[in-house]
């Protein structure tokens, strides 16, 4: 059969990766795609926003499946454009995104649905923003309501700190924001496959979503993860399950805006039990490719029941034993304002060593591969333990050529300390 898949990124890289593996698979198209994914599908010329071009396109190439990546695709509604057209899709409908699109619609729906979550307030000006900094106090947590990419989000551990992230969000353009109280705990990522009705458990990770190394500095859209996140145990995912995804699945159906594609919560586990962070509407990234590495079957065979329905009529997914873990290279100046056109050389010799090299934030000028955004490879490797699977990541990276460039070097920090004491 033939497939696309929207996306540029890390996510879609190591999404092609894995759908190119299927036996199903005819062929796989890629819109806008990467210099990486270029290596796995037929990159195609398309504008995302225009949803009759993308039905046109897919008509034309007998398209029978549309893999959605990146969450803009999703709220904008072009899952809705292509059903409406016939054409099977992995990736919520507008309506559904809105889990994602909206901090404030998901803090309602838990309100609703009794889903264990930290208190809020959704603030509609700064005023209110700052009433509900006096009622939590510091620290506290400031959201953008909006999409972010990751990185609309800000744990002030001062007064001064909130002030500035209010100061930003209700600037000249104005703003809305969720302001949060501060949960104490360790974050881990539950994935789960749903298609509207049934859900499939489909792993976990714990990402690093702070620049600096110890978990310092402001947040990013992730600099690196491993998978699977021992501290989510079975025990602790059976309570996610039971008490934040069904409900929350349930509660979707209900309204008559059922999700089906990925349900990826960002979960705190405190002292009470798991209280969900957020919800995204796709795979995250990096934790997609994490993932995407211990998948020990056909993608294709995965995705397609969650887009027709049929998700109850399959058993659980199957994983590899062994632990992955990615380190992404940032251009410099990331999360801010990344340097862009930094050469990248050795990607070959990195993948030598075993590792996998998904391309993210690159493009080809003339045949040098240079950066062009601000997290730009995410360089990933199995291990028997995370610090194996630290060590073989690492030992991939530093064989990589590029000047302009950064990383974290403690990518699983967490779980070695567990492990060694």
């Amino acid at each position: 059969m033939n497939v696309l898949l929207i996306g540029s990124g890390g996510r879609e890289h190591a999404l092609s990766w894995k759908l190119a593996q299927s036996p199903r698979l005819r062929t796989l198209f890629a819109a806008p795609g990467n210099p990486g994914i270029a290596a796995h599908a037929q990159i195609v010329s398309l504008e995302l926003t225009d949803h009759a071009a993308v039905v046109a396109f897919c008509a034309e190439q007998s398209v029978e499946l549309v893999v959605i990546g990146p969450e803009a695709p999703l709220v904008d509604g072009l899952g809705d454009s292509l059903r409406a057209a016939g054409i099977a899709v992995f990736g919520p409908d507008k309506a559904a995104a809105q889990l994602e699109g909206s901090k404030a619609f998901t803090k309602a729906l838990c309100d609703r649905a009794g889903i264990p979550t930290a208190g809020y307030v959704h603030a509609t000006s700064r005023a209110e923003a700052r009433h509900a900094l006096d009622r939590f106090g510091v620290p506290v947590v400031v959201k953008a309501d909006g999409l972010a990419a990751g990185k609309g989000v800000t744990v002030a551990m001062t007064r001064e700190e909130a002030e500035a992230a209010l100061a930003d969000l209700f600037g000249a353009r104005g703003g809305e924001a969720v302001i949060e109280e501060f949960l104490e705990g360790e974050e881990a990522s539950l994935f789960v496959l749903t298609d509207g009705k049934d859900i499939l458990s489909f792993g976990s990770a714990q990402d690093h979503k702070r620049v600096g190394e110890g978990d310092t500095g402001p947040n990013t859209g992730g600099m690196g993860a491993y998978s699977p996140a021992r501290v989510l145990t079975p025990e602790l995912e059976a309570r996610a399950i039971e008490e934040i995804v069904k409900p929350t699945v349930a509660a979707m159906a209900t309204a008559g805006t059922p999700f089906s594609g990925v349900l990826y919560a960002g979960l705190m586990l405190t002292a009470d039990g798991p209280k969900l962070i957020e919800y995204n509407a796709r795979f995250g990234d990096p934790e997609c490719q994490v993932l995407m590495a211990r998948l020990d079957e056909d993608l294709l065979e995965v995705l397609l029941p969650v887009a027709n329905g049929t998700l109850g009529e399959r058993g659980p997914a199957k994983w590899v034993a062994q632990t992955a873990l990615t380190v992404v290279l940032a251009a410099n100046g990331y999360p801010g304002t990344p340097a862009s056109g930094g050469s990248i050389d050795d990607v070959a010799e990195a993948e030598e060593t075993g590792a996998l090299v998904f391309q993210a934030g690159t493009r080809l000028e003339g045949a040098q591969l240079v950066a062009s955004g601000g997290r730009v490879l995410a360089v990933t490797a199995l291990g028997d333990t995370v610090a194996a699977a630290q060590a073989a990541a690492y030992h991939a990276v530093d064989q990589i050529v590029f000047p302009s460039g950064f990383c974290r070097r403690d990518i699983g920090w967490r779980e070695i300390a567990r492990d060694a004491g």
